[in-house]
């Protein structure tokens, strides 16, 4: 039987690993909605399978989305980050990253996680759109 696959997977096995074990799934770990954050950011305006092709790149870059490290970094990794091709290369994204990482430890600070912040706005409850066809999710 063929795994049912939202419309946008193409057949970069990127795509549809992220697809099959990440997307949709809930997440609890404040370390990687950090990086969820920062990748979707970098994604906007862009196509999810870009972000996903220079993804190990973006970690690497981004000191493995260690945002205390990120909310040190100065005009020389900024710099660093504008020619590095492995990554989008685009000055306010960059300084957005800066700007998210100041943001999401301000905001572990007064809420106790990212992750409680972030659930807070469902009750702490997964939605659950029931989509079991292609037809459910057009």
């Amino acid at each position: 039987m063929k795994k049912l696959r939202c419309p946008w997977v193409n057949d970069n096995p990127l795509m549809i690993e992220y697809h099959d074990n990440e997307w949709g799934t809930p997440l609890h770990d404040d370390k990687k909605l950090f990086e969820y954050l920062i990748l979707d950011a970098f994604q906007a305006g862009l196509s999810w399978n870009t972000i996903i092709n220079k993804r190990e790149n973006f970690k690497k870059a981004f000191n493995n989305f260690d945002a205390e490290k990120i909310v040190k970094y100065t005009e020389k990794d900024r710099e660093r980050l504008m020619q590095d091709a492995g990554i989008i290369r685009n000055k306010l994204k960059i300084e957005s990253a800066i700007i998210n990482a100041k943001e999401f430890l301000r905001i572990q600070k007064e809420f106790g996680s990212f992750n409680k912040y972030l659930w807070q706005f469902t009750e702490h409850k997964t939605i659950n759109n029931k989509i079991s066809t292609i037809k459910d999710y057009q």
